[in-house]
């Protein structure tokens, strides 16, 4: 058990310098000599581990399903609640999220994605995830009758094509306000997508 732990930690500080390292030199200038040299390795280690730079990219964009998936997490509920569905709205509509993997890495995956079938695969694996994990919060809550939504599949989806379209088009908006009132405006399209009222701003405390 404890040797297997080791294993696990170790393959896991590998892919999180391969995206460091990728993320600043550029996926095309990577390599397992560069990633064994920031960690102070022998790049065979890495080679015993995942074989190719193509292993070391898989299981960077498995590792990314399971943090795109936290967003799901309820903890100690049975069943998702509106606060539960509103959060999940504000973060998928937030810095946070925008800054959970770099831009550049994904949309040099993305593209690999044409060209690579596995790729593909991997990356149909996570947007199907991501749009099953909302459409069965929206499942629960209509059961709940906190909402009322038609079609919670669809409606999930929509959800993701206005996220994944505002973040490509945003990611060339330089202007910070800009930005943030474009941002404003998708996350209530999806509010309004799924009939219920958007996280209440709170206000400051007037000294």
């Amino acid at each position: 058990m404890g040797r297997k732990s080791l294993k696990e930690t170790r393959r896991l500080e590998i892919i999180k310098v391969f995206y460091q390292v990728a993320k600043k030199e550029g996926y095309e200038n990577t390599s397992i000599a560069k990633i064994a040299k920031v960690m102070d390795i022998n790049p065979s280690l890495i080679i015993h581990y995942f074989e190719t730079k193509e292993g070391l990219t898989y299981e960077l964009i498995d590792h990314i399903l399971d943090r795109y998936l936290l967003i799901y997490t309820i903890k100690n509920k049975e069943k998702a609640k509106l606060d539960d569905l509103q959060g999940t709205i504000e973060l998928l509509f937030s810095k946070k999220w925008n800054l959970l993997f770099d831009d550049g890495l994904f949309y040099t995956f993305y593209a690999l994605a044409f060209r690579e079938k596995k790729i593909k695969l991997k990356y149909k694996l996570i947007l199907d995830a991501l749009r099953n994990g909302l459409a069965l919060m929206i499942e629960q809550c209509n059961e709940q009758q906190i909402t009322n939504v038609e079609n919670p599949q669809l409606t999930a989806d929509f959800v993701f094509v206005l996220v994944d379209g505002a973040y490509f088009y945003l990611s060339m908006e330089s202007d910070k306000k800009a930005y943030l009132d474009r941002l404003a405006y998708y996350k209530q399209k999806a509010y309004d997508a799924l009939s219920i009222s958007p996280v209440k701003a709170v206000s400051a405390p007037v000294c």
